[in-house]
């Protein structure tokens, strides 16, 4: 094992998965494509040589593709979330993820909305993330996909930096290094907010559960 990778993810279920996404394509395919990109990150965690963490919330019962996102997980180690806000619920899950691996094991936080994360770019990241004191993948609307700490500890910095805005991952970074954190940046990917990400997003990752769930969208489902 040469590291662990932690996913902090939302069951996909209608009216509470993508709400951005939803009011291009509606609530349905939103959630229907909430669960490929997640069962496509699923995927490449799994070919990975790495130990599979995933903070989870939400009702899987409930949720788009439910039974496939469940196999999916199995033989992973996975753990409720714990919060009252986003930025709790990810210091929370890096400080849970922290104690179900040896000391000194890099653990790489992934985003569920990036079904382009390929193999390499794990390996690559896991590698920075076991030599680094902190590791931030940006994404390109201004957040970030991928995140590693040294010391969980660290993690705590995210309850003070705003979530889902243009400025958050110059805030999460300026947040890690006031805590004495130096962090080195990952290649930037562009996560899945809107129609026009997926599009975007499904292109780069031709072969994916993703793309074809995009390409199964005909024209007259898509709101305009």
């Amino acid at each position: 094992m040469t590291g662990a990778v932690l996913i902090v993810a939302k069951a996909p279920v209608r009216g509470q998965a993508k709400t951005r996404l939803a009011t291009d394509v509606g609530a349905e395919a939103a959630a229907d494509l909430a669960a490929a990109a997640l069962l496509d990150v699923l995927d490449q965690v799994r070919a990975a040589p790495a130990l599979l963490l995933v903070a989870m919330t939400g009702d899987l019962a409930a949720a788009s593709r439910g039974d496939e996102v469940r196999a999916a997980l199995a033989g992973a180690d996975v753990f409720a979330q714990r919060g009252d806000d986003f930025a709790d619920r990810l210091a929370n899950a890096h400080a849970d993820a922290h104690a179900r691996v040896p000391d000194g094991t890099p653990v790489l936080q992934v985003g569920m909305d990036t079904p382009q994360l390929s193999g390499a770019l794990l390996a690559e990241s896991l590698a920075v993330a076991a030599s680094a004191d902190a590791a931030l993948g940006p994404a390109e609307d201004g957040g970030w996909w991928g995140l590693a700490v040294r010391d969980p500890a660290w993690a705590e910095s995210l309850r003070a930096v705003p979530m889902s805005r243009p400025d958050t991952g110059v805030l999460t970074r300026a947040a890690l290094e006031r805590v004495g954190a130096d962090v080195r940046l990952l290649p930037a990917l562009r996560d899945v907010d809107t129609w026009g990400d997926a599009l975007a997003v499904a292109r780069t990752a031709p072969e994916s559960r993703f793309a074809a769930a995009v390409a199964g969208l005909a024209p007259g489902r898509v709101a305009r």
